[in-house]
């Protein structure tokens, strides 16, 4: 790693030989990232999970082109919080398998200074980590193995104190990660915890997954992942926005994904094939 040595298990990431842990990766079981990643035409991914992903694609008609518009959201929001808002730290929870651009990729490309924390806990995701922690000379990636439920694990964590400062603001990403958390409830406890102790200014970035817009695919899509055992939950725009208590949603505000800042790709969706909403809001 170009952005100095990590020692998330113990062992140095950047060495020659590096090797992940031993990883139970339970191919047995369909896993969401794999899910998403088979969808989408990758490759790190298992027979249980192409089978669901056949499953959810048949019931979910359109659900891949609806991932890469959010995978794009995720680009454009990474690329608008470090070229136009001057965000340099990033703590990126449910970060997914490695796939171009990864968000420390767009944020190092508009500010090379920029550190950014990935944290999953998928054992996959793992696997792959080391793609995730090809910085810059001047910033900083770090990886950490860790729940997003457990938000005290993430805060205390010595890869987050000691790539991020907290008296500076932090962007916290939160893309694709709460619709499978049905408590919602415990979605904005987590919430608050994980921004309280971040600076004024710091940013919240979140997508998820909503039937306002497309009911019945949704719903055959919600219906196929939780048959594979994949908890999943559409929400409706009034209770995204409430994910945002307390800090100050900036325009457009809580919109479909592709309707967020849209480019050239983005413009080219209908409302009824982005099966998600987004938005930022900043902490005052």
């Amino acid at each position: 790693m170009t952005g100095g040595d990590d020692t998330s298990w113990g062992v140095s990431l950047g060495a020659p030989g590096w090797a992940p842990p031993s990883v139970d990766l339970k191919t047995d079981v369909p896993h969401s990232a794999r899910v998403y990643d088979y969808i989408l035409g990758g490759k790190d991914n298992f027979p249980a999970d192409r089978a669901a992903g056949e499953i959810t694609a048949k019931s979910m008609p359109g659900v891949a082109r609806s991932m890469r518009a959010n995978r794009n959201f995720m680009a454009r929001m990474a690329h608008i919080l470090a070229a136009e808002h001057g965000i340099r730290q990033f703590l990126d929870i449910g970060t997914g398998l490695p796939t171009e651009p990864n968000l420390h990729e767009v944020v190092q490309k508009a500010a090379p200074e920029s550190r950014i924390v990935y944290v999953d806990n998928d054992p996959i995701v793992l696997v792959h980590a080391r793609a995730l922690l090809t910085s810059t000379p001047e910033g900083r990636t770090a990886y950490l193995d860790a729940d997003f439920t457990d938000p005290e694990s993430i805060l205390k964590s010595e890869q987050l104190t000691s790539t991020l400062d907290l008296s500076q603001p932090v962007a916290l990403s939160l893309i694709a990660i709460v619709h499978f958390i049905p408590d919602e409830t415990l979605i904005q406890n987590v919430i608050d915890r994980l921004m309280a102790p971040l600076a004024s200014g710091s940013i919240l970035a979140l997508s998820t997954v909503t039937a306002d817009y497309a009911p019945e695919p949704v719903a055959g899509g919600v219906a196929a992942y939780r048959a594979n055992g994949i908890s999943m939950t559409a929400r409706d725009r009034t209770t995204v926005e409430g994910f945002f208590r307390g800090l100050e949603i900036l325009e457009p505000g809580v919109v479909l994904v592709h309707r967020w800042h849209p480019d050239e790709d983005a413009a080219g969706y209908g409302d009824n094939e982005s099966f998600m909403y987004g938005a930022i809001a900043r902490k005052p």
